[in-house]
């Protein structure tokens, strides 16, 4: 019997109202819904051959074999898709980043965007987009959102509980860039599933979650109307309010470094001067500063002139996730 395989593609999201906390671990909920885009240029690919000569999965990142924890979350996760297939094929799975894992650009989030469309294809299940967005999530909750393509928002049904991500608007609707500000590559000591496991303990949690939908909707406006000045209020201050969420929670985390901060300052100097820039940031100290199109050149100008950036990536809105062909 010959090794199945399929491999896939897919891109991190940057949200602007951000999925920060979880009310249901076990069904993976979220404490509230997000919005979010995907980061053209930024992918991860991702290969899984099921081979029944295997004993247990294997894992490949990045050219490198690896154990421990990242492999068994990644197993964990095709014990899931395998359960759906009613197979039992262990597989190695081959995944590769173009951009910096575990340091706040949604590495987690395209790796299991990209897993799960490998993994079920693999195993000849022919998902939905939907019943995709709701496997990716018990991967790693924003994975569901890297799932469909362009303006992607995440929305939980209170009656129902399901909870899946889907396209508000495509890749071509706005000419956003994303100048993704990378102050640092390491992988962050506290990740973003066991940090969220903590947010409950700030006193700022609840007032955060009850004011969410009304930053959804201003988001969801300003996107579909194409209003920069309004996505830039709602973004910066979503932003502000996870962090401010992280910082004291308990124990506290903080993310930031000085030259975030520096850079979020600077940010909105700019927008004082009349460029349309805004920023904001997940999990991690990179600052994602995101422009019009025709402001790319002078922001990228001048985030090139302050210290401490080690390197900018740039991002356009992306499509789906997508298999590649040939397997």
């Amino acid at each position: 019997m010959k090794p199945m395989k399929a491999a896939a593609i897919a891109h991190p999201n940057i949200a602007f109202i951000k999925y920060w906390g979880i009310r249901d671990e076990e069904r993976k909920l979220p404490s509230n819904d997000s919005i979010s885009m995907n980061i053209g240029c930024l992918s991860t690919r991702t290969s899984v051959a099921y081979d029944p000569q295997l004993t247990s999965d294997t894992l490949t990142l990045n050219g490198e074999r690896v154990e421990g924890e990242p492999l068994s979350r990644m197993s964990q996760f095709l014990d899931r898709i395998r359960k759906m297939a009613g197979a039992n094929l262990y597989a190695h799975i081959d995944s590769e980043n173009n951009f910096p894992i575990g340091a706040g650009i949604a590495s987690s989030a395209s790796a299991f965007a990209a897993l799960a469309l490998a993994g079920t294809a693999g195993l000849g299940l022919n998902l939905s987009e939907e019943a995709l967005s709701r496997l990716a999530r018990f991967g790693s909750g924003s994975a569901c959102r890297s799932v469909p393509g362009g303006f992607v928002e995440w929305r939980t049904n209170e009656d129902t509980g399901e909870s899946y991500a889907f396209s508000i608007a495509s890749k071509n609707h706005w000419a956003l860039v994303d100048l993704v500000a990378i102050l640092s590559d390491q992988h962050k000591q506290v990740g973003s599933e066991a940090g969220m496991l903590g947010a409950d303990t700030s006193p700022l949690q609840a007032a955060r979650i009850q004011d969410a939908p009304r930053r959804l909707e201003l988001c969801r406006s300003a996107i579909l109307n194409r209003d920069f000045d309004a996505l830039a209020q709602v973004t910066e201050q979503d932003s502000n309010l996870m962090h401010a969420v992280m910082m004291t929670s308990h124990p506290p985390l903080f993310y930031w470094h000085p030259q975030s901060l520096a850079i979020m300052l600077s940010v909105r100097d700019w927008r004082a001067e009349g460029i349309p820039v805004t920023y904001t940031l997940d999990a991690g100290p990179n600052v994602h500063v995101i422009c019009l199109q025709e402001a790319m050149p002078e922001v990228l100008s001048r985030l090139r002139q302050i210290t401490g950036i080690i390197d900018v990536l740039k991002g356009v809105p992306a499509g789906p996730a997508r298999l590649l062909q040939p397997y």
